[in-house]
């Protein structure tokens, strides 16, 4: 794997600039991906519409992400899949000449190869090739923090190479066994490597399942001193992170880099009603997702599912808005479909969609849709717009509340400050002998309170 920071450029040995190329193999009238590696993305997601440069863009952002120099990219028009190198025989002539021109060490297909595709390319145009599906697990692979995504991203790491275990190396002959004359043909190194890269896997599921176990009882913890969860979900990009910063005043890691973050995060803001919410940071969506690592956004998803509002943020100035848009809603759409749903089907309900980088339009009065239900115009940048989305979450957070009418004895301080604390005290009344407050409280928090 290509290995170095996120901020920094991979060198070759002789700590020259590692020269790469990106090519995109683009099928007009299909669906993207449907190959080994990838699940596709429905129509509904408006992929197959998007342009081919917007999709090379993407590509080019994510090889530049894990510090690769880019010296060439190139769209390529597939006709038909050849199943022996995907481009065809012209494709492949045209990108040798570039790359011996340009002197490139690693070329990034911006598709799924399978082991015979990679392997063939490799020999055609001498360097290194690697696919989306290579190129963002050495992306996960770099940004993974906590303990989950560690171990997720090496599992799935593990499981992508054990479908390219082909034979291609001198090193797995076959090896004898046994003794003399008497031994049989013993293990091939291939079926060791593959027998060694399971039990690892093995082990790999087990540490998780522990890991999400803990998780879980972290999260049964929050349920009993409940506060609302405003989860933060987006395309990879769309600036999330500073978003959060600027809500939260946290100092999450935030770039103009694609997959700047990998790890949930939470922080604990206060809004204008004086109530306190949870908000947390996620992973950014991303299209042609390598099936290796569906499982890798599990932490995040399980956030998500748990969420009382869910601020879905766009990069509106962006060219491919659109298409992005569809991207996360077909990601949520099938987390709440089939039997193994992880997200209620009501969740379009408590939805915020939050228009993102308004300052490069001229401002929020700028930005188009600003009008439709559940959508606010912000920048996190220079902080147009947050006093407005802050209201929107108050707003959000009070439809769902009840209005409840409690008489405290004047004594009993500690019930009357956890009032304040968890709900929105709209209206108080002192006595000598009682406080008589109305209160706006969640349904779990007021049963909560009651049944104290």
């Amino acid at each position: 794997m290509l290995s170095a920071p996120p901020t920094d450029k991979v060198t070759d040995q002789g700590g020259k600039p590692t020269l790469a190329a990106v090519i995109l193999p683009y099928e007009r009238s299909s669906r993207p991906g449907g190959a080994e590696g990838v699940i596709p993305f429905p129509d509904h997601r408006g992929a197959a519409n998007r342009a081919a440069e917007a999709k090379l863009a993407e590509a080019v952002g994510l090889a530049a992400s894990i510090g690769l120099t880019i010296v060439h990219s190139a769209v390529f028009p597939l006709r038909g899949r050849r199943p022996s190198t995907l481009l065809g025989e012209g494709q492949v002539e045209m990108a040798r000449l570039a790359i011996e021109e340009n002197q490139i060490g690693v070329v990034v297909v911006d598709a799924a190869l399978s082991p015979v595709q990679q392997r063939n390319l490799e020999r055609e145009w001498h360097c290194k090739v690697i696919d989306r599906t290579g190129l963002i697990l050495e992306i996960f692979g770099e940004r993974a923090r906590t303990k989950e995504g560690t171990l997720q991203v090496e599992l799935a790491h593990l499981e992508y190479q054990r479908t390219r275990l082909v034979r291609s190396w001198t090193h797995l002959e076959r090896q004898r066994g046994g003794f003399g004359f008497l031994g049989g043909p013993g293990e091939s190194q291939i079926e060791i490597d593959r027998r060694l890269i399971g039990e690892r896997i093995v082990k790999l599921k087990r540490e998780l399942e522990q890991v999400r176990r803990t998780r879980g009882l972290h999260r049964a913890a929050r349920t009993r001193v409940p506060f609302p969860v405003v989860a933060l979900v987006g395309y990879t990009n769309a600036g999330k992170s500073t978003l959060f910063n600027a809500l939260t005043g946290a100092g999450v890691y935030a770039q103009d880099q694609l997959f700047a973050t990998l790890d949930p995060t939470m922080r604990a803001i206060r809004l204008p009603s004086g109530r306190t919410v949870i908000l947390s940071d996620t992973v950014g969506f991303i299209s042609d997702l390598p099936t290796q690592l569906i499982e890798a956004f599990r932490a995040t998803l399980e956030e998500v599912a748990a969420a009382d509002i869910i601020l879905h943020v766009r990069d509106v100035a962006h060219p491919d808005t659109t298409a992005q848009r569809n991207d996360v809603v077909g990601v949520l759409t099938e987390m709440a479909g089939g039997a193994h749903a992880t997200l209620d089907e009501n969740w379009p309900a408590r939805t915020i969609e939050v228009l993102n980088k308004a300052d490069l339009l001229g401002g929020t009065a700028e930005v188009p849709g600003v009008n439709d239900a559940g959508s606010v115009a912000v920048s996190a940048l220079t902080g147009e717009g947050l006093d407005a989305l802050r209201a929107a979450l108050d707003a959000r957070m009070a439809a769902g509340m009840e209005v409840a009418e409690y008489s405290l004895p004047p004594s009993d301080g500690a019930r009357i400050a956890w009032l304040y604390q968890h709900g929105e005290v709209l209206a108080r009344e002192d006595a000598e002998d009682a406080v008589r407050l109305t209160v706006r409280l969640s349904p779990a928090n007021r049963a909560r309170f009651e049944q104290a």
